[in-house]
């Protein structure tokens, strides 16, 4: 028996690699024979003969290569030829006995459910806590493993206990920046703006639960029968949605958002094309003059990053809260106080619960000099808009809607669901004395995220609420009005000048009236 598995039975750790040598596991592999069963009688190999060359898995998917650490193992089988012409690409999968193992050793190897919860996947330290009691536990077992299978299941099973499971190559890689789980074998994520179908599968669903339980369970949420939908999110920041069964009828559903590890600033976006430098000075007087701006735009169109480089501009003096359903904004300021909704205790109803709209009350309380909300959804919209009628102005959200017009119709649905039956004109009438500018943010057919509207409320006009665009996106040639849904345009100034705009003075700043087209031709 080797001298590894010597120290194992007798309790002994494992000998420290010396400074400067990789913690490769070399030991442990090539003293325990795992072409043999794993015994006190398997017989060990001639310490003369060269350890067995590593077996290099080179992964492709339809985008290349994964860029991150952690590269997917298994086996590639055949792609698939659907009734609709749609190719399914070649799936990675777990070997068969790896399979069985991977499932069988996941909880035998926890001294508790929560004991790796915070331990992370790249730890070299944690990695070798695992490998440890992995060794132990195939050696009481007496299983059949060559060194390839021992590989594939450590790699599996730090990917399910330090990581999140088969998708952790997946978030690991910074390029993409979605991802999307329907059930164990249908993984979808968007790289560059495009979203295709991967080669990365779970090896069931209670593979996929395993890997939901993992997310939830740090941030003490409850994923189960009587709660099956949960919002949460990565250490990381990155935003995540849980759809369990029996609601998700093709398995259990997670949904990943991520947001990029550099805090993005306006130059950023500039420099992709997201608006114009003049457009990013305007919205930085718009912003310092305490103007309350609302970000408009679709699903995955980047409200959220455009709200966090609104949010930039806001001066160091003032004090900021933000409420969000989960945490997602990443404000540079020091003073800064960040909300975040709360689920009920577990086995009760309503104890503990925290809505938005009881943290947007809560922070009025607080002594705000701005307050930004992630994203208006339910009632809470009447409340904000309360708080920018009486003395919070500066503030900024998002609201979910194709056109500014259209969120300005959202917002009085919104207000409706606060439950006071309240006459439309008269929300419509708040609508209009609490907004300044909206923003809308849209995701074009090539797969880039622009601002394609910038338009000022400027008032009521009867019992409608009249709006102005100041910029519009536009693609040359283009005959129609409106914004162009192509990419390769820009933002062009209408020619109209913003009401506020004698507001911009008291602050400071002092716009060229070319910014707004001075002079051009109006469209």
């Amino acid at each position: 028996m080797g001298s590894f598995l010597k120290r194992v039975q007798q309790g002994e750790p494992p000998k420290k690699p010396n400074s400067g040598e990789e913690n490769d596991f070399s030991e442990i592999e090539d003293e325990l024979d795992l072409d043999a069963r794993v015994s006190g009688n398997a017989p060990k190999k001639p310490s003369s003969a060269p350890p067995p060359p590593p077996v290099e898995v080179k992964p492709e998917t339809p985008q290349g290569s994964f860029t991150g650490s952690v590269q997917p193992t298994g086996v590639l089988d055949t792609p698939q030829r659907l009734d609709t012409g749609y190719v399914v690409p070649p799936k990675r999968r777990t070997t068969p006995n790896v399979k069985k193992l991977r499932k069988q050793l996941r909880s035998k190897l926890l001294a508790f459910p929560e004991e790796m919860d915070g331990w992370k996947r790249n730890d070299v330290e944690k990695q070798k806590i695992v490998t440890e009691r992995l060794v132990e536990v195939l050696k009481k077992m007496s299983v059949t493993l060559s060194k390839t299978e021992f590989e594939e299941l450590k790699e599996g099973l730090f990917n399910d206990l330090l990581g999140f499971g088969a998708i952790e190559p997946l978030v690991q890689d910074r390029t993409y920046s979605e991802i999307m789980v329907n059930g164990a074998d249908v993984i979808f994520a968007e790289h560059k703006g495009k979203l295709r179908e991967t080669e990365i599968v779970f090896d069931d669903e209670d593979h996929v639960l395993w890997t939901a339980q993992r997310i939830v369970r740090p941030l003490m949420r409850t994923l189960n029968r009587a709660n099956p939908m949960v919002d949460a999110r990565l250490p990381d920041g990155s935003r995540v949605h849980i759809v369990s069964q029996p609601s998700a009828l093709c398995g259990t559903t997670i949904t990943i958002r991520k947001f990029p590890d550099k805090r993005l600033t306006v130059e950023d976006l500039v420099k992709f094309g997201s608006f114009t430098e003049e457009v990013g000075k305007f919205f930085e007087a718009c912003v310092v003059s305490r103007l309350n701006v609302v970000v408009s735009g679709g699903t995955g169109s980047g409200k959220t990053t455009l709200l966090n480089v609104l949010s930039s501009f806001i001066p160091e003096d003032e004090r900021i809260i933000t409420v969000e359903d989960s945490a997602e904004l990443n404000l540079a300021q020091r003073h800064v106080v960040r909300l975040e909704t709360a689920p009920p205790i577990p086995g009760t109803e309503d104890e503990g619960k925290l809505e938005i709209r009881d943290l947007v009350k809560g922070t009025l309380r607080m002594r705000p000099d701005r307050l930004v909300i992630g994203e208006c959804r339910s009632g809470e919209a009447l409340d904000m808009l309360q708080a920018m009628n009486t003395g919070h102005d500066g503030s900024l959200t998002t609201v979910h809607s194709n056109s500014p017009r259209d969120a300005i119709a959202r917002l009085e649905t919104l207000c409706m669901m606060a439950g006071m039956n309240l006459p439309v004109f008269v929300i419509r009438a708040q609508i209009a004395s609490a907004l300044n500018l909206i923003v809308q943010q849209s995701r074009l057919k090539d797969g880039s995220r622009k601002v394609v509207q910038v338009t000022e409320v400027q008032g009521m006009e009867g019992e409608s609420v009249v709006l102005q665009d100041i910029f519009v996106y536009r693609t040359e040639g283009q005959k129609e009005s409106g914004y162009s849904h192509e990419g390769g345009g820009s933002m062009q100034p209408t020619g109209f000048r913003p009401k506020f705009v004698e507001k911009f003075k008291q602050y400071g700043f002092n716009l060229p009236g070319r910014i707004f087209g001075a002079g051009q031709n109006k469209f």
